[in-house]
């Protein structure tokens, strides 16, 4: 049996990591730092939001520690903290995509047989 204290920090780091994921901007973001690590304006450009956007939601993705941000002199470089980030997205997104084929499956039977 898990120790209470232990299970209510576990999932505790559960949520904080879902709530950094709860943007669709943050997801975009975390996915285009997979590619490669970028400063603000860069990331602003490549995925079409104003850089003060951007600044909003990296900060987010550094307090729920997804995202590192190191500074190189005047500029601040930002990648995903941890490769298996991505991982974790790619799962999320093929379970999504399953769920909606079935969902999709289920509707054309469902449609099919009141005809």
């Amino acid at each position: 049996m898990i120790n209470s204290n232990f299970r209510g920090q576990i999932i505790q780091l559960h949520a904080q990591f879902c709530m950094g994921l709860a943007d669709a901007n943050r997801i975009l973001i975390l996915y285009t730092l997979h590619e490669k690590p970028l400063i603000v304006s860069e990331l602003a450009k490549e995925i079409n939001l104003s850089q003060s956007t951007v600044s909003r939601h990296l900060k987010t993705l550094r307090i729920k520690g997804l995202v590192t941000a190191q500074r190189n002199g005047q500029v601040v470089i930002y990648s995903l903290s941890d490769e298996r980030i991505f991982q974790a997205l790619d799962l999320l997104r093929m379970t999504m995509l399953d769920m909606f084929k079935k969902q999709a499956s289920l509707a054309t039977h469902n449609i099919s047989s009141v005809f």
